[in-house]
């Protein structure tokens, strides 16, 4: 304690410190002996504090602090902590501006913890802390006593070498200080270039982290550096290990004679698939025929994945790992090695394929009289666009068009009918680039989903609800579900559903938030029809997503509120999900009378894919937010009209109308008045003028600056 207390004492000598920043010293002091007794001699002493106004300060310091709970005066003059805290154990989260928290493993609030008592912890690390006394009108405070288990960490940055030495310089929200790389760890990394780079030491007197080169991504601003930076950012991965793509690549297309025998033939049905027109993995085909009574018979067919990749394999190792296709703005990162996902695996047309199916039997009104679901062979006899489907939807002639006609009639009434028991309809208009060879946008686009994309989905629904009913329904009504992969969605929050309710109401809509789930979700979509073609549609659809809960995995059913479904599983895209091959396998499992499995397993499962499928939601708009701001980037100084998108005390944001690229007029730049923030009713008002820029104003804004490293814009008000 001796050589930290002279330590403390050399850096007070000439230095004039603040108050708040002597009582951070004298906390600090009580805590290197929490049992000990001092008083305020021992204390100045110890802190090497000789002025007369600094030991006067110290004796009011200790007053303050006894006055607030933090010091017990055991008797006069003598003082000690309180309370010496409690032991937590938790995730340690750091963020770049100091705000560092803990988040308890037992559960419970998020506790401070200031940077001088971090440790050096990294974010994500598992740490032991100790939670002091909390001081009367001061946040609970920890520190960190011991880092138990260290978070794998990558960072992403530009290196700065140097002869003497290299760093990573980072623009991470958990990291403000730029890594130290020793020259011998540089992995052939220059100076310039874009890097993945991992922390491998920090000791405590050191301000940065010492790191090593995992990854040289390439030269900033080249497209598959900036791609891969995302996906690195994130800690998914760019490239395909080779070790798995060989073993796929040893896997044939030919389909042995037994095959033929286990399974349903629909080779002769007429059967095609209908994708965006720049697919290559085809999970799934439709086929269609008029039966003797009547009816229709409807075949849902789905790739059958868990045929070729069987548990426990190299393969299928890799797609638990990756649990999910990452869909960015230029290209795919399958789940599954290309030989599967594009080629043995994918409905291609003209070829024999090995499918899980749902077989239909409906009448002319779409409800259900029967259905099968088993094991199939089909033969693809089209491939159409969602493009090419629309067109014959809407009238044009082309191949299979009576069949597409009624399959389309069949959907809509399905949709009908899911609507009226209560789904919400979120059609929301998807932002598409038109990409060059070098990966650079060239034109911005929407996609809307029209008749043909709804068409496939309420089939697609269909069968994954069937499939979850079939099993979490026995016959026998004392028996108990089987353990299963469910897709569930909560109800909304009813604090966020009062927020939302709030908002609208400023645009002059209402919005009902009590009553029945089917009257409040019939409700929303009253309210997303009545704000079809208007300034405040994509804001009003965004904050209705923002108010619901988010749709997860997991094997404890309560239903999916958002489709209105009691039961509902993800059984249709086997090829980019893996929740959707575990349940082709417990469904095969089932079928075959086979026991129940392990719920403790496949819930561990489904929340590892529930996080990916977050982190890949992630890393796509990351991927848009790039292209939008390398898109507005060649277009500075360009005026648009735009929508307040979103109302902070730093600024607006403004989403323009043309594009939908979203930047923000920063609030220094609002400099004819001082802003504040009116947080309740989605505004900022000048204090003087009492000028407002609400939520949902239009605005014409010129474009100011494009920061392709932060994926920032930065907008102007044009008066």
């Amino acid at each position: 304690m001796a050589k930290k207390e002279k330590e403390r004492g050399q850096r007070n000598k000439g230095v004039r410190l603040k108050k708040s920043q002597i009582i951070n010293k004298v906390i600090d002091y009580f805590k290197l002996a929490p049992t000990q007794i001092l008083n305020y001699k021992q204390i100045c002493a110890g802190l090497e504090f000789k002025t007369t106004p600094q030991k006067q300060l110290v004796v009011n310091i200790l007053d303050q602090l006894t006055l607030e709970d933090f010091l017990e005066e055991v008797d006069l003059g003598r003082f000690r902590i309180k309370s010496r805290g409690n032991i937590v154990i938790g995730k340690f989260e750091r963020r770049s501006n100091g705000k560092n928290m803990l988040i308890p493993e037992e559960g419970g609030e998020p506790v401070f913890i200031p940077e001088r008592r971090s440790k050096n912890a990294l974010n994500g690390d598992k740490v032991q802390a100790m939670v002091y006394a909390k001081r009367k009108g001061k946040d609970t405070e920890a520190e960190i006593m011991e880092i138990l288990e260290r978070a794998e960490q990558r960072f992403i940055g530009v290196l700065d070498v140097s002869d003497n030495y290299a760093f990573v310089i980072t623009d991470s929200k958990v990291l403000a200080n730029d890594l130290f790389i020793p020259k011998n760890k540089l992995k052939g990394g220059k100076n310039g270039q874009k890097v993945v780079a991992k922390i491998i030491e920090w000791p405590e007197n050191r301000k940065n982290p010492i790191g090593e080169i995992i990854d040289v991504l390439g030269e900033v601003g080249e497209n598959n550096t900036e791609i891969h930076a995302i996906l690195a950012e994130f800690g998914l991965p760019y490239s395909y290990p080779d070790e798995v793509a060989k073993l796929a690549d040893k896997i044939g297309d030919e389909i042995p004679k037994e095959e033929y025998e286990k399974r349903e033939d629909f080779r002769k049905v007429t059967t095609f698939t209908i994708d965006p027109k720049d697919a290559k993995d085809f999970d799934d085909a439709l086929s269609i025929r008029k039966l003797e009574n009547g009816n229709w018979e409807i075949g849902v067919h789905i790739a059958d994945v868990t045929h070729y990749v069987k548990p426990d394999s190299i393969i299928d190792k890799e797609a638990v790992n990756r649990a999910t296709s990452i869909y960015l703005v230029d290209r795919v990162i399958p789940m599954l090695p290309e030989r599967l996902s594009n080629g043995v695996c994918s409905l291609r047309p003209h070829e024999e394929k090995l499918c899980f199916s749902c077989i239909f039997e409906m009448n002319n009104e779409a409800e259900v009289v029967n259905y099968r679901i088993g094991r199939t062979v089909i033969f693809s006899d089209r491939r159409f666009t969602y493009e090419e489907a629309q067109e014959i939807i809407e009238g044009a002639d082309g191949d299979f068009k009576d069949e597409i006609l009624v399959m389309n009639d069949l959907a809509q009434k399905l949709r009908k009918n899911r609507f009226t028991h209560g789904a919400i309809n979120f059609d929301r208009h998807e932002v598409r680039f038109e990409i060059d060879e070098k990966g650079k946008p060239v034109s911005v686009y929407f996609k809307v989903a029209k008749e043909a994309n709804k068409l496939v989905e309420e089939f697609m629904l269909l069968a994954n609800r069937t499939v979850a009913e079939f099993v979490a329904k026995p016959k026998n009504k004392n028996t108990q579900p089987k353990t299963f992969v469910y897709r569930i969605h909560d109800l909304p929050d009813p604090e966020k559903m009062e927020n939302f309710a709030t908002m609208v109401r400023r645009f002059g809509y209402k919005l009902k938030t009590e009553g029945a789930n089917t009257d409040i979700s019939k409700s929303i979509n009253k309210l997303l029809d009545s704000v079809q073609g208007k300034k405040e549609e994509d804001l009003i659809e965004t904050v209705a997503i923002r108010a619901m809960a988010k749709a997860i995995y997991s094997t404890k059913n309560i239903g999916h509120y958002g489709l209105a479904f009691e039961y509902y599983t993800h059984f249709t895209s086997p090829i980019r999900r893996y929740p959707d091959m575990m349940v082709h396998r417990l469904l095969e499992k089932y079928l075959e009378g086979g026991r129940s499995v392990t719920e403790k397993k496949y819930e561990k499962l489904c929340k590892h894919s529930t996080d990916m499928e977050l982190l890949a939601a992630s890393a796509e708009r990351a991927s848009i937010k790039y292209k939008q701001v390398e898109y507005m980037s060649e277009r500075l100084g360009q005026v648009y009209d735009g929508v307040i998108s979103g109302v902070t005390e730093w600024g607006l944001y403004v989403e323009i109308n043309e594009n939908k690229c979203e930047g923000m007029i920063p609030i220094r730049e609002l400099d004819d008045d001082y802003y504040e923030l009116d947080d309740k009713n989605y505004r900022i008002v000048g204090r003087r003028n009492k000028k407002m820029y609400s939520l949902g104003d239009a605005i014409r804004i010129k474009v100011a600056r494009a920061n392709l490293e932060r994926k920032q814009l930065d907008f102007s008000i044009v008066k």
